[in-house]
């Protein structure tokens, strides 16, 4: 029998999340790792032949990790009889490209529909009910009412979890994804029966009790809808909020349990994604309703304290904006999915350094140049890595996302920095990007490209600021190698459209 001593140093080596100052970071090996990933396509992980090619891609864009789908109609495809060959097929491939991967237990719900259930699931209408239209017809998603549904996921989800905990000892899987992008298309609520008797009951006191106990922490979108001094019903406390309240709290609880379940066999760190709402106007519905979105944070918080990160599927041009409300009430900051265009290899570098994010993944990874904009940036990342993610939550780093026009000051290390595009947008329509970390008070590292950095005196500081050096490099193993001394002509820190790695020592004098 292994004794207790045994048992703690596993579980200490299992992938975690830890709180290192204000960051809350993954720990792996003992060291804090970022994710520079990709999200394969839904189908690809469903066949080990054709992720052959896309390991290939993997690795020629610089990502460390893969986030890849386990289907629960393949895992499960008799009920009880479970057959783990695809996700073998992961891991192997996973390392022998040296690659860690986080899974999606596409399972209940896939993009708010229930596509990836099992043949026997989807064919017992009885057993396995749907959510309802007002009218009374099914949809195609399993309602979050459905108790013997969610009994079944969470058996199944808890099988995979205890496989991985037998057939991973070397942790290639970091983090899992519980069901996808959850909640109800083309209405506000489930009207099913379960759900209709449910909505005409009162609010849980376990909601209303999170919900006071969290005061001044409340997004404002929830307090605009609730009523604290109400109790009652769901409309009466909650009002023309009330159908999303409802749908979150539910399908947060039937996540909650599934999560749950798998926690038990392995505690790896568990994610629920967001479809996100795509504009101001968009009723509930028009997104999924009841779906983690960044409003109804609070309500995810209360009922599913299983989920570890809510994170964002950011496809929207406000991707700071974003990244802004996925990190209130303490919630790191984890990006599943992002747009594969040109934008990734920029917004990556505010996600990682300004918000501290530990994982950043553009969807359909296989589809993206293994020569374009994102390899460059992966590229120039993965070899700093180390330094940056030690500088995670230590106030000694900023991300850098601007349009040309935008100037930016900030006050890092012992100067102050004044940020602008070096070459105007019109030009080379290149936003300006990447980062900048205080390695010491008077020492900086440089890193981005379209970016101009000017150091300045603080204010009641010594008036003049002269560089000591100022040279390129690269890092190898975590270790700074110089490359050319820049102390001529090319004095001014400037990165151009090339992303590249800048390092600068500097002194003040009267």
């Amino acid at each position: 029998m292994k004794s207790e001593t045994a048992r703690t140093k596993t579980v200490r080596a299992i992938p975690r999340l830890e709180k290192r100052g204000t960051a809350t970071q993954l720990i792996v090996d003992g060291k804090p790792f970022v994710m520079l990933a990709g999200e394969v396509h839904n189908s690809s992980a469903s066949s080990r032949e054709y992720m052959e090619s896309v390991w290939e891609r993997v690795v020629a864009l610089h990502c460390n990790t893969a986030i890849v789908p386990v289907y629960w109609e393949l895992l499960e495809p008799a009920e009880g009889k479970y057959d783990f060959t695809l996700v073998d097929g992961l891991l192997k491939g996973a390392r022998k490209h040296h690659l860690k991967l986080a899974l999606l237990w596409f399972a209940t719900w896939k993009n708010a529909y229930s596509s990836y259930t099992p043949a026997w699931v989807k064919t017992a209408l009885e057993r396995f009910f749907r959510a309802q239209t007002a009218d009374g017809k099914n949809t195609n998603a399993i309602s979050c009412m459905c108790d013997a549904a969610c009994v079944a996921d969470a058996r199944a989800c808890a099988a995979l979890m205890r496989h991985l905990r037998k057939a991973d000892p070397q942790h290639t899987v970091l983090a899992v994804q519980i069901e996808n992008e959850t909640g109800i298309l083309g209405q506000s609520r489930d009207h099913c029966p379960a759900a209709e008797r449910a909505f005409a009951s009162a609010v849980p006191a376990q909601l209303l009790e999170h919900l006071q106990a969290r005061g001044e922490g409340l997004v404002p979108e929830l307090k605009e809808v609730w009523n604290p001094g109400a109790k009652g019903t769901w409309a009466e406390v909650f009002g023309a909020g009330a159908d999303e309240v409802f749908m979150a709290w539910h399908v947060a609880r039937y996540v909650n349990r599934v999560a749950g379940a798998g926690k038990s066999e392995y505690p790896l760190p568990l994610y629920a994604n967001a479809w996100l709402v795509q504009h101001a106007s968009e009723r509930p519905g028009q997104y999924p309703s009841g779906g983690p979105v960044s409003r109804m944070m609070n309500v995810w918080h209360a009922a599913a304290p299983a989920i570890d990160l809510l994170a964002p599927d950011i496809y929207l041009e406000d991707f700071k904006g974003v990244c802004a409300s996925y990190t209130r009430g303490g919630n790191p900051l984890f990006i599943p999915e992002a747009r594969r265009d040109e934008s990734a290899a920029a917004n990556v570098f505010h996600a990682i350094a300004q918000c501290d994010a530990i994982c950043f993944a553009p969807f359909g990874i296989e589809g993206i140049p293994a020569d374009g904009p994102l390899s460059k940036s992966y590229a120039l990342l993965a070899s700093a890595l180390p330094v940056v993610a030690e500088r995670q939550g230590t106030g000694t780093m900023l991300g850098i996302l601007q349009s040309s026009d935008a100037v930016r000051e900030a006050d890092l290390g012992g100067f102050r920095l004044r940020i602008k595009s070096a070459t105007p947008y019109e030009k080379t329509k290149v936003p300006s990007f990447g980062l900048v970390i205080a390695l010491a008070a008077d020492e900086y590292l440089v890193a981005g490209a379209n970016i101009a950095v000017d150091f300045l005196p603080l204010p009641g500081g010594l008036p003049n600021v002269e560089q000591l050096f100022h040279e390129e490099g690269r890092y190898e193993n975590g270790e700074w190698i110089p490359g050319r001394r820049l102390n001529g002509d090319e004095y001014a820190v400037v990165l151009h459209e090339e992303p590249g790695l800048r390092r600068v020592k500097l002194f003040s004098r009267a």
